[in-house]
């Protein structure tokens, strides 16, 4: 028997879909990397083999573990803290899959229902998986967007920019807005039923859905929404060691993210500010966050070029960006792509084998 979560889920990641979302992927890529080129590398590129070597290679591949290891942490934790527990494997195997998902999906959409199809997969009820999800993403919103103002107004990269200089206001009005959805979806998620009741009742009036389905979907979103807003209460009232380490490998996932860049630049021979290019990659994150291209592509090259064009010489400022994204996505990507073909296959023999 197919659940309706499955048959949602189907429709909002067809392959089509995916298909084309990849493909506006690869090509927003190429046009970011081309204008970076032109603009801010002087029209230069050369390989350096000092980014192959033994020693950046072995410390590449430390901070990857460390990465993907606190990705993956950060969920297990706060999935524990919630009284559910998946096999660390099953954990790992989602990192991959959202990595593809919220890369391949516009403003990082497919992330979230990708996490909540798989975790419902698993015995996880939808309630409690659309928690866990949110609750890690606060986390990491919480720092990004408590961080952002401080680099903006305490690193002297900004000084002059019209980034830093004219953005105040309109940076307060967004945190606000984007912190304060998420107070209200975790504090005051019964607020959100009548609007979402409403819209479904406005599908209904426009026979969009029927009857039968509009008084299902009516349902399951209250019991959802109720569900959602116990599971943050009992993530607040979990076990104070799973809380706390679902913050602290919040905190290592980001630190190893935003220390690729200056592991990078130092491989190649700079004299590095580690705080500089922290403070720059919390601030091109945060401009990722709104980027409605998907997985930021085209604005997130665009934005390290701009940000790094003085740190960088004009021939290694591209290659420090493949290879950015190449280890912190494109790699996660590919992997995540395989994964996801073999857990589709696995549960398609499940299925088979239950009919």
């Amino acid at each position: 028997m197919t659940d309706s979560t499955d048959l949602t889920y189907t429709k909002k990641t067809s392959w089509r879909r995916l298909t084309l979302f990849s493909l506006m992927f690869i090509i927003l890529t190429g046009i970011g990397l081309y204008a970076v080129y032109d603009r801010f590398a002087g029209r230069s590129l050369t390989f350096d083999s000092r980014l192959i070597n033994p020693a950046t290679v072995t410390a590449v591949i430390a901070l990857l573990l460390v990465y993907f290891s606190a990705d993956g942490l950060r969920l297990h934790f706060t999935l524990r803290a919630l009284g559910h527990r998946l096999p660390l494997p099953a954990i790992f195997r989602l990192v991959f899959i959202n990595l593809f998902f919220s890369n391949v999906t516009p403003m990082a959409t497919g992330g979230g229902f990708a996490q909540i199809w798989y975790l419902h997969h698993h015995g996880v009820p939808v309630g409690r998986a659309t928690a866990a999800t949110t609750i890690r993403t606060v986390l990491a919103v919480v720092f990004i967007f408590s961080l952002t103002p401080v680099f903006l107004l305490t690193l002297d990269a900004f000084n002059g920019r019209s980034l830093g200089g004219n953005l105040g206001v309109a940076l307060a009005v967004i945190i606000a807005l984007y912190l304060g959805f998420f107070a209200v979806l975790l504090f005051r998620t019964r607020w959100l039923i009548g609007p979402l009741s409403g819209l479904l009742g406005m599908l209904h009036r426009a026979h969009l859905i029927g009857e039968n389905r509009h008084r299902r979907w009516q349902f399951k979103a209250r019991r959802e929404m109720l569900r959602f807003t116990k599971s943050f209460s009992d993530y607040l009232r979990g076990r104070p060691l799973f809380v706390w380490l679902s913050v602290v490998f919040t905190a290592v996932f980001l630190l190893s993210l935003f220390s690729f860049p200056a592991l990078l630049m130092v491989s190649l021979g700079y004299e590095v500010d580690y705080l500089v290019s922290l403070g720059l990659l919390v601030v091109t994150t945060f401009i990722m966050y709104f980027s409605p291209t998907p997985g930021a592509s085209g604005i997130s090259e665009g934005v390290f070029g701009s940000f790094f064009r003085d740190i960088l010489s004009g021939n290694h400022l591209i290659l420090v960006i493949v290879s950015w994204r190449l280890l912190t996505i494109y790699l996660g990507m590919l992997i995540g792509l395989v994964v996801l073909q073999r857990e589709l296959l696995r549960q398609r023999r499940h299925v088979g084998g239950t009919e």
